[in-house]
Formats: C-alpha cells, sequence, structure tokens
C-alpha cells in the first residue's frame, strides 16, 4: 500500500479538488490511503472560532458562517445538483460543531480547541470523499479517531502506538482507495485530540508504518523540497536526494516542508518518502531515503520568524551551574516553550524559543525570582546547513546578529532587523 498526503493548498477550492482526482488518477489509486488536510486557511478560520468562543465575542456566529459560506461555495462548484448527499453530511458537521458550543462545559482551551479545530480535517475528507464517489472513483471514507490513538494532550498529542497499530492492522481494507484526516487522533474517552500544527505529514507516517507501506508521498505547491524557503530566499535549489538523517537534521532546525516528527517512524522501516509536486505530479521530486546526504551538495537555509530570545543572568553574578541550568529547562518544560537554541556563559544563560502558548509572562513572573531577565522578541532564527561565508553573508545582510553559534555543519544565527 501506498500513502499520500494532500495539505491544504491542494485541496483550497473546487479546482484544487479536481485536480487531485486527477493526479490520482495519474499515478495510480488502487491501494492507496489518502491522508488530507482542512482545506485552505480552514484551521486559521477554526481557531478564529475557538478564540471568540472563548471571548464570548458577539462574532462567534458570523465566524462560524464564514467557514460555512466557504465550504459551501466549493460545494455548488463540484456538485450539480443541490440535493446531493454532501450537503447534508457537510451541514451534519457543523451541527455538531454548533452543538458542542452550545453544550461544552469544560474551561480547558486545549481540550477545546481541538474539538472546534478539527472539523477542518472532517469537512475536508467528507467533502472529497463524495466528490469521487461522485466522479466514479469508489473509495472507503475512515475515521482517523477510530485508528490513531492518544494521550490527552490536547494540541500536541502523544501516540499510543501500541494500540494504533492493532487498530490500523484490523481496520484498514487493501486493495481499495481510503480517505482519511491528518492531524486527528482520539484519546481513551474518545475526545478528539491533535498532534501538533503540520501534523498531517505525522498522520500519513503513522498510517506508513503501521501498514508495512510500500511508500509516503506528500504532495505540495512546489517541486519537491528545497534548500530554502523561496518566500524568504530567491534562487532556490531542489533537492534530489536527502539522507533519512539529513533530512531529520533539517526537519529538527525547523524545515517547513516536512513535519519533524514524520521521519522517524518511516526511518525506522527504511519506507522511503517523496515530496512531488500536485501541479506536475509526474515530475520525479524529492526522495528522501537511505543513500546520499544531499544531492546536490549545497547550503540549505531554514528561518524561524517570530521567535523570543531570553536572556538570564544571575542576580549576584555566581556562576549559572547545572543545577540552575536544570531548573530554567524545567520550567521552559513546564511553561510550554519549544526551545530551538541555546547559549550559555560563566554567569548567563541565552534560549531562543517559540512561545507558542502566549506563557512567556508567567514564566518571567518566576524567573525573575532568581534571575535578570532580558528578552528580545519577534526575533528571526536563521540555520545554514552546510554553510560558508557567503551563505552567512547573505542571510546577515541588514540584520543585526544578537546570538551567533555554529558546529562543523550548521550556523546558527538569531537575529532582528535593522
Amino acid at each position: 500500500m501506498r500513502v499520500f498526503k494532500f495539505g491544504g493548498a491542494s485541496v483550497k477550492d473546487a479546482d484544487g479538488i479536481k485536480n487531485v482526482y486527477d493526479v490520482l488518477q495519474k499515478v495510480g489509486h488502487e491501494d492507496v490511503l489518502v491522508v488530507i488536510s482542512a482545506m485552505g486557511k480552514t484551521t486559521n478560520a477554526m481557531e478564529v472560532v475557538t478564540k471568540n468562543y472563548f471571548d464570548k465575542s458577539p462574532e462567534l456566529k458570523s465566524s462560524i458562517q464564514d467557514v460555512k459560506k466557504y465550504h459551501n461555495q466549493i460545494l455548488l462548484d463540484l456538485f450539480d445538483e443541490e440535493n446531493h448527499a454532501v450537503f447534508a453530511a457537510i451541514n451534519s458537521l457543523f451541527g455538531d460543531l454548533e452543538y458542542f458550543l452550545e453544550h461544552n462545559k469544560s474551561p480547558n482551551y486545549n481540550f477545546v480547541y481541538d474539538q472546534i479545530v478539527s472539523m477542518g480535517e472532517l469537512i475536508s475528507t467528507t467533502l472529497v470523499s463524495h466528490y469521487f464517489n461522485y466522479r466514479g472513483l469508489k473509495n472507503q471514507w475512515v475515521d482517523v479517531r477510530e485508528f490513531i490513538k492518544t494521550d490527552n494532550t490536547y494540541r500536541d498529542a502523544v501516540v499510543d502506538w501500541e494500540q494504533t497499530q492493532q487498530n490500523i492492522k484490523k481496520g484498514i481494507k487493501k486493495k481499495t482507495l481510503n480517505i482519511t484526516q491528518g492531524f486527528l487522533g482520539s484519546d481513551e474517552n474518545s475526545f478528539t485530540t491533535t498532534l501538533g500544527r503540520e501534523g498531517s505529514d505525522y498522520s500519513a507516517a503513522i498510517f506508513a508504518y503501521c501498514l508495512n507501506a510500500e511508500s509516503v508521498t506528500i504532495w505540495k505547491d512546489v517541486p519537491g523540497v528545497l534548500n530554502a524557503d523561496p518566500r524568504y530566499f530567491d534562487n532556490t535549489v531542489l533537492l534530489n536526494q536527502i539522507s533519512y538523517r539529513e533530512a531529520i537534521e533539517l526537519a529538527f532546525y525547523g524545515a517547513s516542508v516536512i513535519h519533524p516528527k514524520t521521519l522517524q517512524p518511516l526511518q525506522r522501516k527504511e519506507i522511503p518518502l517523496y515530496v512531488k509536486s500536485f501541479i506536475n505530479p509526474l515530475l520525479p521530486g524529492t526522495s528522501v531515503s537511505k543513500g546520499s546526504d544531499l544531492e546536490p551538495q549545497t547550503s540549505c537555509f531554514i528561518v524561524k520568524k517570530g521567535q523570543l530570545l531570553i536572556s538570564l543572568s544571575s542576580l549576584d553574578f555566581s556562576f549559572i551551574m547545572e543545577e540552575n541550568i536544570s531548573e530554567i529547562f524545567s520550567l521552559l518544560h513546564k511553561y510550554k516553550m519549544k526551545v530551538h537554541l541555546i547559549q550559555n556563559s560563566a554567569i548567563s544563560f541565552s534560549v531562543c524559543v517559540d512561545d507558542k502558548f502566549n506563557n512567556f509572562n508567567e514564566l518571567k513572573t518566576i524567573l525573575s525570582k532568581k534571575f535578570k531577565v532580558t528578552y528580545n522578541e519577534d526575533v528571526s532564527l536563521y540555520t545554514i546547513r552546510h554553510f560558508d561565508d557567503k551563505s552567512a553573508d547573505a542571510v546577515t545582510e541588514n540584520k543585526e546578529v544578537l546570538v551567533r553559534q555554529l558546529s562543523r555543519e550548521t550556523l546558527q544565527l538569531v537575529t532582528v532587523d535593522l
């Protein structure tokens, strides 16, 4: 079995969904499991719904209506008859959302977030499955929550691999086209959980691992894995081949084309990963497998915007020793700060973090009891794999470098614009 993953950009409108249908016609669809994300920017729109719900905003109903109108237009563009069963199916899902909002008693933001935001994937896959059947491409719609089981760490759930493997091996039909959701799972109480933003790639890897898949293909709007994000860098280069190790390094540092958790289960079973273009599906794209670290050999650039640089120094100029660092990391973990870079000296300690859950103000209050705390908001973290002087100069032009750190293969820079 092959596993395909299509992201939100590939199904953002009716033409996109028609194109996914065409891609499957060109590359084959028998014995395939397709993982699909929410359409376009639906996840962002559902985050607005969540915020309005907690803020008790009068905009709550209109924010839901915006999501309804977006999907309804796609339905009207795809289906000739307005009495097609898909309309009732989508309305039923929105009914489930509204029922939850009316009856929810939980004050837990992360729990509520997962129950609301997950509707995007359920809606997109229901719509795509109906459309494929409408075009004569028979398929089985699969509710991923019945297969991928997790703990109850809402918004960043941990997979129960043993239970998940049992479910997938028993429940997924081979020799057919299966369509399911990315990003989602469920806990032991059957409440919906999510695997973290961009977790649909991870979902595809989970299914591939449990099914001993032939391969995983991630379909993107780029020709494959590039050496840099074209939104931030000019003259990008297509990487034809990457080893698992190199890809894991790139993912660890934040390369957005591959989710950091995706590669590890694939590597364990040596399942090749392909990153291909849904615009030109017959092009070879990028292969991630055993073999050459990088082909062609070139510098690779990764940038993480909107980071937070926290610098701590001892109040009495005493050394920051192991016990201090241990305590700092314990607090960073407690307040869910994702650490991307560390640098320390005898009396200072700096970390560049992603404050995903907006917990810094609480953390700062605690840290200030023992340390002098300074910080820079909205900094950029650049990582250059296989760097040289030319690549470093290109990144630092018109920027102030706050932190510079290098190893044999990797240069990292924390910068602010001048």
